[in-house]
């Protein structure tokens, strides 16, 4: 089944970081499913260094219409100055799970 569903990634300095954005994201119905994959390692370059962190991976089930209010919040919410907000569309899911999720979306 094709779709407009997105998966938003956005890595977060600690687990309580992460688990705010869910909570809050879920709970203004903005997107049905939030995972955290925790302690991942995330190698980049800032401001001009190369950097090696133990970050956690926020993951939003959600569609195209909720990703302006999301990234409103997580911009608001996060403390890295550029926090890392990407989507990626969900080109085929499974028909009842997708169901699912729109009908958590408001």
């Amino acid at each position: 089944m094709a779709s407009n569903f997105l998966i938003i990634y956005c890595t977060c300095p600690t687990k309580e970081v992460a688990e705010k954005l869910a909570i809050t994201v879920i709970e203004n119905e903005l997107a049905a499913c939030a995972n955290i994959v925790p302690n991942i390692t995330s190698i980049y370059r800032w401001q001009g260094k190369v950097i090696t962190d133990q970050e956690h991976l926020l993951l939003l089930k959600t569609d195209q219409t909720h990703y302006p209010e999301i990234e409103r919040i997580i911009l608001t919410n996060h403390p890295y100055d550029v926090p890392e907000i990407i989507a990626t569309p969900v080109q085929h899911g499974q028909t009842d799970y997708l169901n699912w999720i729109r009908s958590c979306l408001s």
